[in-house]
C-alpha cells in the first residue's frame, strides 16, 4: 500500500490558507495496478465528521488546515495524512492479504449472521404477514455481496422463500417467477417440484406436465417421486385425461405405500376416488374413499373430519343419504371436538392469511356440517329433522360470522318451513335471509378491497426486489467501467455509460410495472365480475318471489304450486352457471324461454310473446354472458308491458348479421320508458335499478376483458297504433 498526495497549488494560494480557514479538499481511493476504484472506504477527521467513498472511489471532505484525516477500510493498512493545504489527494493502496483476510473474516460473519437472522424471521413471519416476511428476504438479499463465495446459493435459497410466500399467499404467478430465477442461481429438484405445483395453481398445465415429466427422469427419493407421479396426476386431470391421471396416481400411491407416507396415501386414494366417481366407477370411487376415510380416522381428528365429509359429499352426489348423514354426523363429532380441545377453527376471521390456509378445510365446520346434514334430511323430505340442524348451522355460523353459510342455512330454513306449510315461519326466515344479503354484499366489497390492496402491495414488494437485482448487476457494472474509462477518456465515459444503464434499469423497471399494473388489473375484473354474479342471483330471487307472494296473497295455491315448480328448474339453471362468465347462447334461450314462460304465467291478460331463432345461427358456437338477456325483458314485462291498458307484445329475436357476429331485438310494444318514470313512487325513483346497473358493469368489464364482447343500444319506439315502446339490441360476436 502507498499513498501518493498530489500538491497543486501555487504559493500565494498556500499563503491564503496559512490562516487555518476551511477548505474543500477532493480526492480518489483506488487500487494499485488494476486502478479499480474502492468504494466504502472511510475518510475521518480526528475529531470531526467521518466520510466515505462513493461507488467511483471518489470523496470531498471539509477539513482546515492541520487537520489530521485517517483513511482507512477492511482491506488495507489504515493511512494517516495532516492537511497542510487544498490539495486534491489521490490515494493508490496495495491489498494486505493479513488485513484483508481479517477484515474479510469478520466482515463476512457479520453479513452471514444477518442474512441468517433475516431468513429466519422471512419464514417464521410467512404464514402471518405476506409484506413483513418479503421486507425481511429483501433485506437478506442486500447482505449478499458480489465476492461473497456462497452468493449463488443464497439467492437460491431466498428466492426459493419468496416462491414460498408468493404460493402460500395464492399469487402462483409470482411463485412461478421467483422458483424459476432460485433454479438459475442453483438447482434444486425440490424446488422444481414447487415449480409444477405452481404451474398448476395458475393453471398452466402444459408447463406442469413439462415440468413433471422432466422430473420424473432425474433421480429422486422416494417422498420426491410421489411428489413427481402426484404432479403428474393433477397435470393430466387439468388436461381431462383421466385414464394418464389414474395411472400417475397410482404410482404415487405405490412409491408413497412403500415410504409409509400416510398423509400422501389418504390424499391420493382421495383423488383417485374422485377420479373413478368421474368416470361412473362408483364401486370403484366406494373402495377409494373407504380406505381414505379408515386411515385418516387413525391421523388426526382434523384428517378424520375431512375425509369423512369428502366421503359424504361422495354420497350426496350418488342420493345415498342416510350413509351421508351417518357420515357427516361422524365428522361433526371430531370437528365439535377440535374446536373444544384444540381451538381448531379453519374458517377465516377478518384475515386474508387465515383465508388462504383456509380453502382446502371450508368444508369441514360444524355450520357446514349441520347445513349439509339438514339439506340430506329436507331430500328425502324429513323436515322435523332437518330444522335442528338449520337452526344449529344458523347459530354457529352467526357466531363465526360465517355468512355464507348463515345466508345458505337461512333460505333452506325457510323453504323448509314452506314445503311444511308454515307460511309465517317460511316468511320470516325470508325476511331474515334478505337482512343477511345486504350484510353480505358489504362484506364482499371489503374483501374486493383488501384483496386489491393485497395484491397491489405484493406486486410492489416483487418490484423492489427485481429494482435491487438490476441496481447491483448495475453497480457491479459500474465499477467494470470505471475501471475501463481511466485507461481510455476518464471519469466522463463513466457518466454516459452509467446513464445509459440507469437507463435500460428504468425501462426495465417500467416494464415490469406495466407487466404487473395489467396482471392485478386483469385479477380485479375477475374479481369485481364474480361480486356482481353473486349480487345477480339474490336480485333475480328476490323478484321471482314477490310473484310467488302474490299468488299466494290471493289464495291461489295450485297457481302457486305450478309457479314455484318451474321457478325451480329455472333457479336450478340460473345457479349451474352461476360461476361462469361466458355460456353457451343456446342455454341462454333455454333459460331466456323459463324466465318468459314464467312472467307470461302471471301477467296473462297483460302480454303475449314469441322468441325467434334465426336457423343459420349455431346456438352451440357463441358464448354469451349468464342472465344477460333477463334483466332487459324483466325492464320490457315489469316497466313496459305490465302498465299497458290492452295487451302487448313481447318479441326477442335472434338475427344473424354475419358469419361472426349476431344480432339480439328484444322489443315490446308498452307504455315506454319515459311514461314508467312518471308512474314510479317517490321511493322507487330514489333507487337505482340494481339489476341494469349490474349488466352495464358487467358488459364493461367483459368488454375490456375480451375486446368488445358485447355491444348494447336501447332506443324508443313509437308508432300510430302502439303509441310507444322499447327496443334492446344486442351485438353478441363470436370467439375466435
Amino acid at each position: 500500500m502507498w499513498f501518493l498526495p498530489n500538491v497543486g497549488l501555487a504559493q500565494d494560494d498556500a499563503r491564503r490558507l496559512e490562516n487555518n480557514q476551511q477548505v474543500t479538499i477532493r480526492g480518489t481511493v483506488k487500487e494499485d495496478g488494476t486502478l479499480r476504484p474502492l468504494k466504502n472506504v472511510e475518510i475521518r477527521i480526528v475529531g470531526g465528521k467521518i466520510y466515505r467513498t462513493d461507488g467511483l472511489g471518489d470523496f470531498k471532505i471539509q477539513a482546515r488546515i492541520g487537520d489530521e484525516i485517517i483513511i482507512s477500510h477492511d482491506n488495507f493498512n489504515t493511512v494517516y495524512h495532516t492537511i497542510s493545504s487544498g490539495e486534491r489527494i489521490d490515494v493508490k493502496v496495495q491489498e494486505d492479504p493479513e488485513v484483508s483476510s481479517r477484515g474479510n473474516d469478520r466482515k463476512q460473519k457479520k453479513l452471514s449472521a444477518a442474512y441468517g437472522v433475516h431468513l429466519a424471521a422471512a419464514r417464521s413471519s410467512m404464514k402471518k404477514d405476506a409484506a413483513t416476511s418479503i421486507d425481511y428476504v429483501t433485506k437478506a438479499l442486500e447482505t449478499i455481496e458480489e465476492d461473497d463465495t456462497f452468493g449463488d446459493e443464497k439467492k437460491a435459497e431466498l428466492f426459493e422463500t419468496l416462491g414460498d410466500i408468493y404460493a402460500h399467499w395464492k399469487q402462483p404467478d409470482l411463485a412461478e417467477t421467483n422458483y424459476v430465477t432460485s433454479l438459475s442461481n442453483k438447482y434444486n429438484t425440490d424446488v422444481e417440484i414447487k415449480l409444477g405445483n405452481a404451474q398448476l395453481q395458475i393453471p398452466n398445465y402444459e408447463a406442469s406436465l413439462s415440468t413433471f415429466n422432466k422430473l420424473k427422469k432425474s433421480r429422486l427419493n422416494a417422498t420426491q417421486r410421489v411428489g413427481v407421479y402426484k404432479g403428474l396426476g393433477d397435470s393430466y386431470k387439468g388436461k381431462g385425461d383421466n385414464e394418464n391421471a389414474i395411472s400417475n396416481y397410482n404410482i404415487a400411491l405405490s412409491f408413497a405405500q412403500k415410504n409409509g407416507a400416510e398423509d400422501s396415501v389418504i390424499e391420493l386414494n382421495s383423488k383417485l376416488a374422485e377420479m373413478f366417481q368421474i368416470q361412473g366407477n362408483l364401486d370403484g370411487a366406494e373402495e377409494y374413499l373407504g380406505n381414505s376415510v379408515q386411515l385418516a380416522s387413525k391421523r388426526s381428528k382434523k384428517s378424520s373430519a375431512r375425509q369423512r365429509a369428502k366421503a359424504a359429499d361422495f354420497y350426496n352426489k350418488n342420493n345415498s343419504f342416510d350413509k351421508e348423514i351417518q357420515l357427516r354426523k361422524e365428522a361433526l363429532e371430531d370437528i365439535q371436538d377440535i374446536e373444544q380441545k384444540e381451538a381448531f377453527s379453519p374458517i377465516a376471521k377478518d384475515s386474508v392469511e387465515l383465508e388462504s390456509n383456509a380453502t382446502e378445510d371450508r368444508a369441514i365446520t360444524s355450520q357446514v356440517q349441520n347445513y349439509k346434514i339438514a339439506n340430506a334430511f329436507a331430500a328425502q323430505s324429513e323436515y322435523d329433522e332437518a330444522i335442528p340442524y338449520l337452526e344449529e348451522s344458523i347459530k354457529k355460523a352467526a357466531s363465526e360470522n360465517d355468512l355464507v353459510v348463515q345466508k345458505d342455512a337461512t333460505r333452506k330454513l325457510g323453504e323448509v318451513y314452506r314445503e311444511k306449510g308454515e307460511l309465517e315461519k317460511a316468511s320470516e326466515a325470508f325476511e331474515e335471509y334478505e337482512v343477511i344479503i345486504d350484510k353480505l354484499y358489504i362484506q364482499k366489497e371489503q374483501e374486493i378491497s383488501q384483496a386489491t390492496r393485497f395484491n397491489r402491495e405484493l406486486v410492489q414488494k416483487a418490484n423492489r426486489i427485481a429494482t435491487l437485482e438490476k441496481d447491483r448487476e448495475l453497480n457491479e457494472s459500474k465499477y467494470q467501467l470505471a475501471f475501463a474509462s481511466q485507461e481510455l477518456a476518464g471519469q466522463q465515459k463513466i457518466i454516459i455509460y452509467s446513464l445509459i444503464g440507469l437507463s435500460i434499469l428504468l425501462l426495465f423497471a417500467a416494464y415490469l410495472m406495466y407487466r404487473n399494473i395489467k396482471q392485478q388489473r386483469y385479477a380485479n375484473n375477475l374479481l369485481a365480475l364474480k361480486s356482481l354474479r353473486s349480487q345477480m342471483n339474490p336480485h333475480f330471487i328476490f323478484n321471482a318471489l314477490n310473484s310467488v307472494n302474490t299468488f299466494i296473497a290471493t289464495s291461489d295455491e295450485r297457481a302457486a304450486n305450478r309457479y314455484l315448480t318451474d321457478f325451480s328448474l329455472l333457479m336450478r339453471a340460473v345457479l349451474e352457471n352461476s360461476e361462469e362468465d361466458f355460456i353457451p347462447l343456446e342455454k341462454e334461450i333455454e333459460l331466456l324461454e323459463l324466465y318468459v314462460q314464467l312472467e307470461h304465467f302471471r301477467f296473462q291478460d297483460k302480454f303475449e310473446y314469441k322468441i325467434e331463432v334465426d336457423p343459420e345461427i349455431d346456438v352451440k358456437q357463441y358464448m354469451i354472458p349468464p342472465m344477460l338477456l333477463q334483466p332487459y325483458v324483466e325492464n320490457a314485462v315489469w316497466h313496459g308491458l305490465r302498465y299497458k291498458s290492452d295487451k302487448g307484445l313481447l318479441s326477442i329475436n335472434f338475427v344473424k348479421m354475419d358469419g361472426d357476429t349476431i344480432e339480439i331485438i328484444i322489443s315490446d310494444n308498452g307504455i315506454g320508458r319515459e311514461k314508467s318514470k312518471e308512474l314510479k313512487t317517490l321511493n322507487q325513483k330514489k333507487q337505482k335499478s340494481q339489476g341494469m346497473s349490474n349488466i352495464k358493469k358487467r358488459i364493461n368489464i367483459l368488454n375490456t376483458m375480451y375486446q368488445d364482447k358485447v355491444d348494447v343500444f336501447i332506443s324508443d319506439l313509437t308508432s300510430e297504433e302502439d303509441g310507444a315502446g322499447t327496443q334492446v339490441k344486442l351485438v353478441l360476436n363470436k370467439d375466435n
